[in-house]
């Protein structure tokens, strides 16, 4: 009966909004193995929470961790069937989509500051990087490589006016780069990066997410395959449940979080807080900005079509959680655009 109970919660938990239990409590469901796709950074402080917390065991769930450089090497990973679920950014998920990969969006994930830093104070803005001065991101059609091609055909009248200056690195390896101020002029990165690098003497911004995109958006979003959707709804329902309760947790629970991750960045339990509470920091299921990325992507060329609406790009609960408000789009409806 107490089996019956935890499958039918999970069930249940999947259409509308999702509860969130206490660590103290259990769900049974199938013993199902999960295997999860994630990245570097402080985005991805839910799954180290789901992860030393075993929530997604609480859901009868057996994750296999896999960590991944860039939003291109998650995907690869899904389509060759290595992973189940994954984390990328709106612009390789979409990537993804356009080339036919048979997946859909499972959830927002972490909306977070991005930011192009240097240490050069002859580089001001775009127009100030001369062709030998490398711009590190993790890897060509990622979420910051489309940020930067948005900011430079604003300010440069091409979006890959800039190209010619990327090389790919991971997060650690270019902030690493940057600081130590060797082979790169400038790094397009994420929280816990994109602030250490702020905090050294006279590091600047150059540009970041919100002068390229106009406003904030999900960072990364949960890509869940067709073949996990459709052949285990139970595990999938209780996947994003998982997901939901390590995001609620981080979010009541900011300090013991900040402790508990600290040494996974090699910080203090101080200077994670502080981190984690950065203004613009949003720990968040909520989807922000899909369609926008897919407009521009579309106008750029990274992709040759764009969704006619979310239900081609997003599993049924995303759709339940944004709705459709009948007469004019709700708020979360036109926050899936550029404003």
């Amino acid at each position: 009966m107490r089996r019956f109970i935890g499958v039918m919660m999970c069930i249940l938990l999947l259409v509308g909004s999702f509860g969130v239990f206490g660590f103290g409590s259990t769900h049974a469901a199938p013993t199902s193995e999960i295997r999860i796709a994630g990245q570097f950074g402080l985005v991805y402080a839910p799954l180290m929470v789901a992860q030393k917390h075993k929530i997604f065991e609480k859901y009868g769930l057996k994750p296999v961790w896999k960590e991944y450089g860039s939003g291109a090497a998650v995907r690869e990973g899904l389509v060759s069937g290595e992973v189940d679920v994954g984390f990328m950014g709106i612009p390789p998920f979409l990537i993804g989509w356009d080339k036919g990969c048979p997946w859909k969006a499972a959830l927002g994930f972490v909306v977070i500051p991005v930011g192009l830093v240097t240490y050069d104070p002859s580089i001001k803005s775009l127009k100030d990087f001369k062709p030998t001065d490398k711009i590190a991101l993790p890897s060509p059609g990622s979420v910051q490589h489309i940020l930067l091609a948005m900011a430079a055909e604003k300010e440069l009248g091409s979006a890959s006016a800039l190209d010619q200056n990327l090389v790919a690195m991971a997060h650690p390896d270019g902030a690493a780069a940057l600081i130590s101020k060797r082979g790169i002029a400038a790094h397009f990165t994420t929280p816990p990066y994109l602030f250490e690098e702020l905090s050294q003497p006279d590091f600047h911004s150059v540009t970041d997410d919100i002068e390229a995109f106009g406003q904030p958006f999900s960072f990364n979003v949960g890509v869940a395959s067709e073949k996990f959707h459709n052949g285990n709804p139970v595990a999938y329902a209780c996947f994003v449940n998982a997901i939901s309760e390590a995001m609620a947790w981080i979010n009541t629970n900011k300090k013991e979080a900040a402790e508990l991750l600290a040494p996974e960045f090699g910080l203090t339990p101080e200077k994670t807080y502080a981190y984690m509470t950065w203004p613009g920091m949003d720990y968040t299921t909520a989807p922000y900005g899909l369609l926008g990325f897919a407009d521009f992507m579309k106008d750029a060329g990274y992709i040759s079509r764009v969704p006619g609406d979310l239900s081609e790009i997003a599993w049924e609960n995303l759709l339940a959680f944004v709705g459709s408000r009948a007469g004019a789009p709700s708020p979360i409806e036109e926050l899936q655009y550029r404003q």
